[in-house]
């Protein structure tokens, strides 16, 4: 008992641990026990029956084994010539990253052609015989010792040296897929309808306020008639001086405007009175 729990504590540290390898293990991981409730659903569609027509069987099991073949030989692309330890650490994570989406890309095509020729065989068979080959490639889009290994030794064909178990050792944060994306949907969400709550009771004391200071649907006017007609008076002042600033300080005298022509070519000549021609005269 104490070394089955001993192996559970490990495993868990090693799926939860906050590194690229370990974020890659959750993603697999995750998408095992998918093909289990599909196979419920196809088994209350076709009512619990297994026989299927055999071309149906062959058809989905065809699928499995071609993409089971192309998830054990397909590899990443070789790395360029010249390149640095650092941009060596980012494409070997990367590559290695789309060949594990790939792989259980390719796991998960034949469990949606079993289920589809289930359905239309009316049996399970086809979609057993799909799960019996499509679980060994999620196995193997797991980031063990000997994916990684191969991994690298094809990045490496061409000469450059790959950091891949340097750029899986990078810190990375701890995620499920959808999983995680719906609790961060949720707490938003949450932190929303907390903000609103606490605004609300500022909102309504704004309004209380604001009915207070009516009377009648009228607005409140503070002051008498005689204030009024003195505000009144200053605003009219006011516009008064802003439409006439001679009057802002006295002895000043307007100037007359200057008449401005726009000759055809749209050069502006200044006609002033008073003033002749300044083009000196030559001497006789």
């Amino acid at each position: 008992m104490s070394r089955a729990k001993k192996l559970y504590t490990r495993l868990m540290e090693a799926l939860l641990r906050p590194t690229e390898s370990a974020q890659l293990r959750r993603q697999v991981l995750f998408f095992i026990p998918v093909p289990i409730p599909v196979v419920a659903l196809v088994a209350l569609v076709v009512d619990g029956r297994v026989s299927a027509p055999g071309w149906m069987i062959l058809l989905s099991g065809s699928v499995a084994v071609a993409s089971l073949l192309l998830a054990v030989i397909v590899q990443p692309s070789p790395l360029p010539e010249g390149l640095s330890a650092q941009a060596s650490v980012r494409r070997s994570l990367h590559r290695f990253q789309q060949i594990t989406t790939l792989r259980i890309s390719l796991a998960l095509t034949p469990v949606v052609v079993g289920a589809g020729t289930a359905v239309a065989g009316g049996g399970l068979f086809p979609l057993l015989v799909a799960l019996a080959l499509a679980w060994p490639q999620l196995v193997l889009a797991m980031p063990t010792f000997f994916t990684i290994t191969r991994a690298r030794r094809a990045m490496e064909a061409w000469g450059t040296r790959a950091y891949l178990w340097a750029g899986l050792a990078q810190p990375a944060r701890v995620r499920w897929p959808v999983v995680t994306l719906l609790m961060d949907q949720y707490r938003r969400y949450r932190e929303r309808r907390a903000w609103a709550s606490e605004e609300e009771p500022h909102t309504v004391g704004h309004v209380v306020d604001a009915a207070c200071e009516t009377d009648d649907g009228e607005p409140a006017t503070s002051g008498s008639g005689e204030d009024a007609d003195a505000s009144e008076r200053a605003a009219g002042s006011t516009g008064q001086a802003k439409a006439d600033p001679t009057t802002v300080v006295p002895g000043i005298v307007a100037s007359p405007a200057r008449r401005i022509l726009r000759t055809g070519d749209g050069i502006r000549r200044r006609v002033r009175g008073g003033r002749g021609d300044r083009r000196p005269r030559a001497k006789s």
